[in-house]
């Protein structure tokens, strides 16, 4: 399932009170924080997970947008700025830098998040089955297929090459990240070249040194901030003519 249906299921996850009548209570405030510029396609795959459950912006309910832009050092700021709003929720995506930022900043707001880790592992949740506090949502451990990207790569390129790896450096997780790499790497016999990057500007910086370097190919760790520069990423890599997975 792809992460934009996940945002759809995230929307629909948590029961909220709905105003009814027009000289009634407020309106219920849901906060969604991204770590990532705006995705109005995804934004918009959250709307409709919420309208099916009756929820309709502007009718019944009201949300408060702030995104990163790729800059996890604003998270902390912005999730204070959005639990100052009297929020119902806040909706936490696509990471595990958003959801950290999000529980630091609250801890009687409810919060949903969707990330790539482990949050028992983070300190999230207490359990998969009993997370306690207020913090609940979706986990996809991505970090599982870093061997099997390893290895598809290492089946489009010469044995005798030096194979890199793309991450963000900032990503708390980035440390479980390259210790599943290095030892995918180790195991086919592979030398593995880490190079990182956390702004546009760093990723050709990045491209740079694997040029310099010789590698032959490049694995990207699908991680938010990297994702999100997708495009650019392709366009380098077929400027160096570097085959990537």
């Amino acid at each position: 399932m792809r992460r934009r249906e996940f945002v759809a299921s995230v929307a629909a996850s948590v029961p909220l009170p709905l105003a009814v009548g027009a000289q009634q209570a407020p309106l219920p405030v849901i906060g969604f924080l991204s770590g990532i510029k705006r995705d109005d396609y995804t934004i918009d795959i959250f709307r409709r997970g919420l309208a099916g459950s009756g929820y309709d912006e502007g009718r019944n309910l009201l949300i408060e947008y702030r995104f990163a832009d790729g800059d996890y050092g604003r998270l902390p700021g912005l999730a204070t700025e959005l639990v100052s709003r009297n929020l119902a929720l806040i909706v936490a995506v696509p990471s595990s830098p958003v959801a950290l930022a999000a529980k630091a900043a609250t801890g009687t707001i409810p919060i949903v998040f969707l990330l790539g880790a482990d949050p028992v592992q983070l300190g999230l949740v207490a359990s998969y089955s009993h997370p306690g506090g207020k913090i609940t949502g979706v986990s996809v451990i991505v970090n599982s297929l870093t061997a099997k990207r390893i290895e598809l790569l290492c089946e489009l390129v010469p044995t005798s090459v030096l194979i890199a790896e793309l991450v963000n450096p900032i990503n708390r997780v980035v440390d479980e990240e390259l210790k599943e790499a290095r030892a995918a790497a180790r195991a086919l016999g592979r030398e593995l070249l880490v190079v990182g990057a956390s702004t546009r500007h760093e990723i050709a910086f990045a491209f740079e040194a694997i040029s310099r370097s010789q590698a032959g190919g490049l694995v990207v760790w699908q991680e938010a901030f990297l994702y999100d520069q997708l495009q650019e990423i392709v366009g380098l890599a077929a400027i160096h003519r570097i085959p990537a997975v």
